[in-house]
């Protein structure tokens, strides 16, 4: 492909665009580690027999010169994808970025219903409340991921992750846990209660500290003498992560079970929405995966 102006180049860069997105059920990843990460969830998937990851690929000679095994990936028979090879100037007409980064795929959307989640017994879930920025809900999509989240759940007034711009922040991480949208937190709150997890609200003026949480969890496992705990950080928890401005509304707080404080020791005034939510992640799994010890 060498036409920029193309009928087939102009489809896919309207996928840029949330109306035309949601028309499809598409979107794009791009670069090396996302489309990486799109295949291996494509073979996954269809090895399950489910539905496929991958609509369509392109891909630049010299890219896949610098990056055989993407090639290898699309090839193999578990796979079954279609490589097209397009020039620079073709994969800089279908993306938003200043500069492409040699492949492209159009992915079909890999949201699952809560039901689906929550059915299968999670011990960790993080809930985006009216998160706005594209980028911050990717940072918290991928702290989720590495820190062996079981979901990320997003509620109808946050961003769309499918937007470029999360999408790329995710690092291919949206292709490795289960991802929910357009979650009614009242619903959700009441669902994850009933699926036997607590609900805990990252607050910057919460009555519990979550050093002391910890402390406490770890005594626990220890088996030491402790007090009667504000709350066991060990137990499956849904967290729940505000506004990067507002934080979490009262309406939020008031649906947890406890508002937990992240302490700062320093003079900063807060801490940023995607280093909250990755402290906040990473106590619970240490504390139930210690406890599972």
């Amino acid at each position: 492909m060498t036409n920029p102006r193309a009928d087939r180049v102009r489809d896919v860069a309207k996928l840029a665009g949330r109306p035309v997105r949601l028309k499809r059920n598409q979107f794009l990843a791009e670069g090396p580690q996302a489309v990486r990460e799109a295949l291996l969830a494509h073979r996954d998937c269809l090895a399950a027999g489910g539905s496929p990851v991958i609509a369509e690929l392109y891909a630049s000679l010299e890219f896949l010169k610098r990056h055989p095994d993407i090639l290898d990936l699309a090839e193999e028979p578990a796979s079954r994808v279609h490589v097209r090879i397009a020039s620079e100037l073709v994969l800089s007409a279908m993306t938003d970025t200043v500069a492409p980064q040699g492949v492209l795929a159009v992915c079909n959307f890999v949201d699952v219903p809560l039901a689906e989640v929550l059915a299968s017994k999670p011990r960790l879930i993080a809930v985006l409340c009216q998160v706005r920025d594209p980028g911050n809900a990717g940072t918290v999509l991928r702290a989720a991921d590495a820190a062996g989240a079981d979901a990320v759940v997003l509620t109808g007034s946050s961003v769309d992750i499918y937007n470029p711009k999360a999408v790329r922040s995710t690092a291919g991480s949206l292709f490795h846990l289960p991802v929910v949208l357009g979650a009614d937190i009242a619903d959700l709150a009441s669902q994850c209660r009933a699926a036997g997890l607590g609900v805990l609200a990252a607050d910057g003026y919460g009555h519990l500290n979550l050093d002391v949480l910890q402390d406490e969890s770890a005594a626990r496992s220890f088996e030491q003498d402790t007090p009667e705990a504000q709350y066991e950080l060990e137990r499956p928890t849904a967290w729940l992560f505000g506004n990067e401005a507002q934080g979490l509304s009262e309406e939020e707080l008031l649906l947890a079970d406890h508002r937990v404080a992240v302490p700062v020791y320093g003079s900063a005034e807060s801490l940023n929405l995607g280093t909250a939510a990755t402290v906040c992640l990473y106590a619970s799994a240490r504390a139930q995966r210690r406890n599972d010890v």
